[in-house]
């Protein structure tokens, strides 16, 4: 079909004229929210049409709706020509220009007294111009008119006006799907320690900033980065969201390389408000505690130097993936809860090694002081003395950290009594168990080429 340029203006003015009509409330709306505050908004609302050419205003869309990604679907004898994307902030200045050539009341000062008179507005710029029906024109300030409504002209919701032609006066439904900025999504969780396990429970915060309140919404987070195309370029991406599930508890599947999150249940998320929902809930999990410290290199010891020993929870694996989120970990101690620290963890797969890291250990120490040093031109060659002290009254092992490059050509070497394991091929790994209350010691021999 030809489009001319007249028929195609008639279409954008024709917000003017709503002929069809958008149900209130959605059915089935969903929602799936991104670590990238990014959301993705579905909908399908009943449609009353007119035959031949109107406008449908729906206006219920965020304020910070990406208009490139709408997808609408119409019935099949519905052609849609233009979309539009409406927000009329209402200020005097536009409701004036809204009543230009309409019946308006003002007032004027008379002293300290207001006289109202009733005229057509005829301009409405910086100064209203009012023409009364005896004639006289007065010049007010736009402040001065009172209005008795808001003409429809003006749309003071965040809306979008789609210009369709409709074969035949109908019934139908629409579907949309569309982008929203500004909503996020992120987990936290809560570590509770006993002496050889732990329970981990994990809460979902929803922060929706969109412009938009989600109301009986069935909700999914998804867990991993998606990729974004520069803002220059049209966004083409289009993901549909999850159908619903009356599962008891949060489902998580795995989707594409990404995991999702579905709450079981519908969900009301308020514009300007962060919810939490729980969604992970799993106990009696063994744990093992470590104490790990980072050697500084041998080479670059100056006299004795003092190391602070890090504690930490070590969960072997888990059957369930773990997005991306703070974990604070707690225990008691005769009935006060104490919190043990905070740590972050990226995604985690099914089966990974998760270390959460507590803080400093008060009762380990470790030094290092530089015992000999052989170096010469073309070699550093060293033997440091190591010290592991345990004040505490349980036994401790303790691994020690060293950097320290391996090489295949035997010019770089190490002599040591103790037992040792090589970590990334670049870090010497020295686990030394150390009684209660107790202090042990050993030396290593460090030769490397320059």
């Amino acid at each position: 079909m030809h489009v001319t340029p007249t028929y195609l203006l008639s279409l954008l003015t024709s917000s003017l004229l709503m002929a069809g009509s958008i149900a209130p409330q959605p059915t089935k709306p969903s929602l799936v929210v991104y670590n990238s505050g990014l959301g993705l908004v579905h909908e399908e609302r009943a449609l009353q049409l007119d035959k031949g050419r109107q406008s449908l205003l729906y206006n219920d869309v965020a304020s910070s709706v990406i208009t490139e990604s709408v997808n609408v679907t119409f019935p099949k004898d519905v052609r849609l020509y233009s979309q539009q994307y409406r927000f009329d902030q209402i200020n005097a200045q536009k409701l004036a220009q809204a009543h230009l050539g309409k019946h308006v009341r003002f007032y004027i000062k008379t002293g300290s007294d207001l006289m109202y008179k009733e005229g057509t507005l005829l301009s409405a710029s910086s100064q209203a111009v009012v023409k009364t029906a005896e004639g006289e024109i007065y010049t007010v300030p736009t402040s001065a008119l009172i209005f008795s409504e808001i003409p429809n002209t003006l749309i003071t919701k965040p809306s979008l006006v789609w210009n369709i032609d409709a074969a035949q006066a109908r019934h139908g439904t629409l579907s949309m799907d569309y982008l929203v900025r500004n909503i996020s999504w992120k987990s936290n969780y809560v570590l509770d320690v006993q002496e050889h396990s732990a329970e981990l429970s994990g809460w979902i915060t929803i922060d929706n900033r969109s412009g938009k309140a989600f109301n009986d919404t069935a909700l999914t987070v998804l867990a991993g980065e998606i990729n974004r195309v520069s803002p220059q370029t049209p966004r083409r991406y289009m993901v549909k969201a999850m159908v619903e599930n009356d599962a008891g508890a949060v489902q998580e599947l795995s989707h594409e390389g990404y995991h999702l999150y579905k709450i079981p249940f519908k969900v009301d998320l308020a514009n300007n408000e962060k919810s939490q929902l729980k969604f992970l809930d799993i106990n009696n999990i063994p744990i093992i505690r470590s104490y790990t410290t980072r050697m500084p290199s041998p080479f670059y010891l100056n006299g004795e130097q003092k190391q602070s020993v890090t504690q930490s929870i070590e969960i072997t694996s888990l059957e369930e993936a773990l997005p991306m989120g703070t974990i604070r970990s707690y225990s008691k101690k005769e009935g006060t809860t104490l919190l043990l620290g905070e740590s972050h963890i990226g995604h985690t797969p099914r089966h990974e090694k998760i270390t959460v890291t507590l803080g400093k250990n008060f009762d380990l120490i470790v030094k290092s002081k530089m015992h000999s040093n052989s170096s010469d031109r073309y070699y550093n060659d060293v033997t440091v003395r190591y010290e592991v002290t345990n004040r505490s009254q349980k036994s401790k092992t303790v691994e020690l950290l060293i950097p320290f490059v391996k090489r295949s050509d035997n010019q770089n070497s190490i002599k040591t009594s103790a037992q040792y394991a090589w970590k990334d091929g670049n870090t010497l790994s020295f686990k030394v168990a150390v009684k209660a209350d107790g202090k042990k010691s050993f030396e290593v021999h460090f030769r490397a080429k320059k």
